[in-house]
């Protein structure tokens, strides 16, 4: 069946689609850049963005240091565009909409462009992976940009992080992080809790006051594992809960990586002397109940 063919990405493919958006420095060069084969100038009133964009919120601060950038050496990498599906005359954004707002305050008539011929979702691949890529995205933001290309495109992690130039432990730590509550996301996106701190949590029965108890006491990474391990209790210092019982690294990673590719908290307990063991998986609803049972048949 078509679905279940070993997709690389869409019809140019994930590392071609990757070469159209290089990470743009966005900031400017301090040399004049050689064209790149395909580049041509555009009139920025024939220029539309992509309504389908899903980064909405650009930095005020961020797209006023552009535009000086810009008006002081101009628009060093060049837009991805095509042209536009209702009209003809103008040519939608791809890549590069902030190059474009900044370019219009910093008075920049004609902004150098390179026109592709990708198809509505060849676009929405292009927007993550150029998401992603930007140097203020939070983490939840980045696992949120490789779950989306995987569960659209159905990239694999070592396609990713090939193409990204990320290890796979990178995207894999990330993706896990999104098994947690989100209220404790929430802390995280604000910068409240960092990755170390959110990682500590995945695997613990209370995720949510133990994040709780790190914000308020303002507690360092190395201390929330040891309330992981304690049960979560502060005065228990780093003593284990139930030393017997105690879950190996391999297994807590295993806990993890489903955790991640369900989008679910999953606990696995195995009995090293029968070989057998359970694994539970929670869910915080029916829909998402419906999503694991589809998860399940499709395998």
């Amino acid at each position: 069946m078509s679905q279940k063919r070993d997709r690389k990405g869409l019809g140019r493919g994930l590392s071609a689609l990757m070469a159209d958006i290089q990470p743009a420095e966005e900031a400017v060069a301090a040399e004049t850049p050689v064209p790149l084969r395909g580049e041509r100038t555009v009139p920025v009133d024939k220029i539309v963005p992509n309504p389908g964009q899903p980064r909405r919120a650009f930095s005020e601060d961020a797209m006023s240091e552009l535009a000086a950038s810009i008006r002081e050496k101009g628009v060093i990498q060049p837009l991805i565009v095509r042209p536009d599906p209702e009209n003809e005359d103008v040519y939608q954004i791809v890549a590069g909409e902030r190059r474009w707002r900044a370019a219009q305050r910093a008075q920049v008539h004609e902004v150098p462009v390179i026109i592709r011929d990708f198809d509505d979702t060849e676009v929405l691949e292009v927007a993550i992976i150029e998401n992603i890529q930007r140097a203020d995205l939070n983490p939840v933001e980045e696992a949120q940009g490789y779950r989306q290309l995987m569960d659209r495109f159905g990239h694999t992690q070592e396609q990713l992080a090939t193409a990204m130039g990320k290890s796979r432990s990178h995207i894999a730590n990330l993706m896990r992080l999104l098994s947690l509550p989100g209220d404790v996301l929430e802390m995280l996106r604000d910068g409240r809790l960092s990755a170390g701190h959110a990682r500590a949590l995945i695997t613990t029965d209370d995720p949510a006051g133990l994040a709780r108890q790190a914000v308020a006491r303002g507690l360092s990474v190395r201390e929330v594992e040891k309330l992981a391990k304690s049960g979560g209790s502060p005065g228990k210092g780093g003593r284990k809960a139930n030393p017997a019982g105690e879950k190996d690294a391999d297994t807590r990673a295993l806990e993890g990586d489903l955790s991640a590719a369900l989008g679910m908290t999953v606990s696995i307990d195995h009995d090293e002397q029968r070989g057998s063991g359970k694994i539970i998986i929670k869910y915080k609803d029916l829909a998402a109940l419906d999503d694991l049972l589809r998860v399940l048949n499709a395998g």
